[in-house]
């Protein structure tokens, strides 16, 4: 598996143009931004949300950051938890686990973005497996997130 099939059917649909970038197998997204020589702060990681009443989001920030659930559940005024991979691999069943692409809408997800990853002039996320990132221009990455929520929720994590 590359990309994923619902990822492409996004993309061409919304004619974005993107290139896929090979890199050695990872399996975080810190280990992806240094197998493909990509600044994390250009990879958008995402992470998988459920509040108390079940309803499921993806937050999607710089693959060196992590989500401040606190701050995220304020904002949105919503009590929020990280769902368990279990949990996750049924929703994105064309992707292999952890390798979640960072475009909720391809599925069907509500999706918040951290505003960080605005400042950067290429965005690269995950394709749907372990060795390929979708790499694409800022403009085309806002395109595409612009009926989303952008709030800043994350912080840089200590590696």
């Amino acid at each position: 598996m590359t990309i994923s099939t619902r990822l492409t059917q996004y993309l061409d649909d919304n004619k974005v143009t993107y290139d896929l970038v090979s890199h050695p197998r990872s399996v975080s997204s810190i280990g992806s931004a240094i197998a493909a020589h990509v600044s994390p702060t250009q990879l958008a990681k995402a992470v998988i949300l459920e509040d108390h009443e079940g309803r499921k989001m993806m937050a999607v920030l710089p693959a060196d950051h992590r989500v401040s659930l606190r701050s995220l559940g304020d904002k949105l005024n919503r009590d929020l938890r990280l769902i368990s991979e279990q949990e996750i691999y049924p929703m994105f069943n064309d992707c292999k686990l952890g390798a979640i692409p960072s475009l909720g809408a391809a599925f069907n997800l509500e999706a918040v973005y951290d505003d960080l990853l605005i400042n950067a002039k290429e965005i690269y996320f995950e394709a749907g497996d372990h060795s390929n990132l979708v790499h694409m221009k800022r403009s085309d990455f806002i395109k595409l997130i612009k009926n989303a929520k952008h709030l800043r929720f994350s912080h840089q994590s200590v590696h």
